[in-house]
């Protein structure tokens, strides 16, 4: 029986029929079936299914040649605009062939020009968000240039196109829609509107990808906790909704949860081999429990299936740096700094692996780098100061040792993760010789979870400068149960025993609530038996305005910090140690 098209001699007809032998994967048959209509230039349908079809056949260099290197469009103060024909149809394949361009420049490494395509088939078209979702996702965008993309978009086209109060209420549903795509790390407030609008004025608040986009934010923050219960949630609902895997497995990771890893990349392993994320779960599971081969085995695998898939590059590179193994890090650092342009974090650990190496300078051009694409993470605002420490710039360090905790505290980040801010303060204002306030930022961080032996030996350090002697040994003594071996809090103990030879005994006692006292005569018998009176009560939770338990407060379990890219239960390189310093 003959074909519709061969009656009809329609472009449209033609479209149709070479539609349907590509979407049964005849491409080489749709691609020959197009050139003998000779509408391949005639037909924006005709050409863009032409294209397609030689990109399925692996025909990078012939679709772009079919397409033409430039955007059929042109520049004017309300947007971009097609040139020629005016049909919205057209306009629509017009936007997607510039799609097309990005996909092909991404496979020949032109990541530049991708991001150009990429953004004027936004322009042209404004619904066209396959492109929109690549520029966010593949992160080709800095954080600025995403927020300063989003004010570029002709979301009035849309308007105009709809017509009257419900045009304008679709452009402005569309553009919160798209700024939850955007960076998390700026504007938060803007982010927080677009959210509360799409969940009040429309019924999008359990949405997936608004739950998602609140659960990145979370995660960015590093409330670990509340943003796995976000996704964890979502999934219970969509199972296999492969954009919530990443955000998942990271948190699965922060948190140390490798039995809920082990099961999840087993389910993922025997359902979707063929997806890269389940070949970076596996490899986020290996690397949790120190088998580094293999998690790097799993990466590369992820990364050769999507290379444009950042996780796995990023845990890739991190297999390198939790081995010590800082130049096989360095460069599997700088291709993912290559592959992914607007995001600060390949910059930050290339910075990180430069710190470890002693490599200071280098270390803060990559660090001055990320922080022209985001100010606004607090760990590299860590990595910036401890950079000004090591380059005795202490005021400066101090400053942004400081501007990281009241960032912090900003965003509502767990506290236990931000140790390493205390630690390094207090390690800045003991070389500034601001012993009492050095002290107190060590406290603080013992008291969030940071009790190790190096904070501790940092304040008997602080203690032998300040002539507070006894203190000092107090504070060495709990270093040497911490760490029996610890060559610092060794020598130091010594030297304050020898010098308490000469000083008279006068220690300060520290009561459970965390009191200081300097007893004297009687009173450290009568203080030392409400001591005793204390620790033989139970430990009772406080109810909230009742002040029962101890000083009123909840007793909270004590947990280990993880930076970024540290492997878990080494050294992190971003906390300063005592021992690099004079004493």
């Amino acid at each position: 029986m003959p074909n519709r098209a061969s009656k009809t001699d329609d472009p449209n007809d033609a479209f149709f029929l070479a539609q349907i032998h590509f979407s049964t994967g005849q491409y080489t048959r749709a691609q020959a079936f197009l050139d003998g209509t000779g509408l391949i230039q005639k037909s924006a349908p005709c050409k863009y299914l032409y294209a397609l079809s030689q990109i399925k056949q692996n025909k990078y260099e012939d679709a772009l040649a079919t397409l033409g290197d430039e955007s059929p469009v042109i520049p004017n103060p309300h947007g971009l605009r097609r040139r020629g024909a005016s049909r919205a149809n057209d306009e629509k394949y017009e936007a997607a062939m510039c799609y097309l361009r990005g996909v092909i420049y991404t496979k020949q490494g032109s990541y530049d020009k991708a991001k150009e395509a990429y953004k004027d088939a936004v322009k042209i078209d404004v619904k066209c968000f396959e492109a929109f979702d690549t520029l966010m996702r593949n992160n080709l965008l800095s954080p600025e240039e995403e927020w300063q993309f989003i004010e570029e978009i002709d979301f009035d086209s849309m308007a105009a196109s709809v017509g009257g109060a419900q045009g304008e209420a679709t452009a402005q549903f569309l553009k919160a829609l798209y700024t939850t795509r955007l960076s998390k790390y700026r504007n938060s407030s803007k982010f927080d509107d677009a959210i509360q609008m799409l969940s009040n004025q429309y019924p999008l608040a359990d949405n997936h990808d608004i739950v998602l986009a609140k659960a990145e934010l979370l995660y960015t923050q590093c409330r670990f906790e509340q943003s796995l219960k976000l996704v964890k949630e979502l999934l219970s609902k969509d199972k296999y909704n492969f954009k919530l895997y990443p955000v998942y497995i990271a948190c699965l990771f922060e948190l140390g949860m490798k039995n809920e890893l082990f099961l999840m990349s087993h389910d993922l392993a025997d359902n979707h081999r063929e997806e890269p994320v389940t070949y970076v779960a596996i490899g986020a599971y290996y690397m949790l429990i120190d088998r580094l081969a293999d998690a790097r085995r799993f990466f590369s695998k992820a990364s050769v299936m999507d290379p444009s898939f950042g996780p796995a590059w990023i845990g890739f590179a991190h297999t390198f740096a939790a081995e010590g193994e800082h130049d096989q890090a360095i460069s599997a650092y700088s291709a993912a700094a290559k592959l992914f342009q607007g995001t600060h974090l390949p910059q930050m650990f290339l910075g990180m692996q430069h710190l470890q190496l002693n490599n200071i300078t280098l270390a803060d051009e990559y660090l001055q780098i990320a922080w022209g694409l985001c100010k606004t993470d607090p760990l590299l605002m860590n990595e910036l100061g401890v950079v000004f420490y090591h380059n005795d710039h202490l005021h400066e360090a101090v400053k942004m040792f400081l501007n990281g905790i009241k960032l912090a505290d900003d965003i509502g980040g767990d506290p236990k993760t931000y140790v390493q801010f205390r630690t390094n303060l207090g390690h800045a204002y003991r070389r500034l010789g601001r012993y009492g306030e050095a002290i107190e930022e060590f406290t603080q961080a013992i008291r969030i979870g940071g009790n190790d032996a190096n904070i501790r030996c940092s304040m008997g350090l602080c203690c032998i400068l300040e002539g507070r002697t006894w203190d000092a040994i107090t504070h060495l003594h709990e270093a040497l149960a911490l760490i029996p071996q610890d060559p610092v809090a060794t020598e130091l103990l010594e030297q304050a025993l020898l010098k308490s030879a000469d000083e008279p005994f006068q220690p300060t006692y520290v009561l459970p609530d965390g009191r200081s006292f300097v007893p004297v005569d009687k009173d450290f018998d009568k203080l030392l038996g409400e001591d005793k009176i204390q620790r033989s009560e139970p430990s009772i939770p406080a109810i909230p305005g009742s002040g029962r338990g101890h000083g009123g407060t909840v007793k909270r379990r004590i947990g280990q910090p993880s930076a970024k890219g540290s492997r878990r239960g080494e050294h992190d390189p971003s906390v300063m140690d005592v021992s690099d310093s004079e004493f």
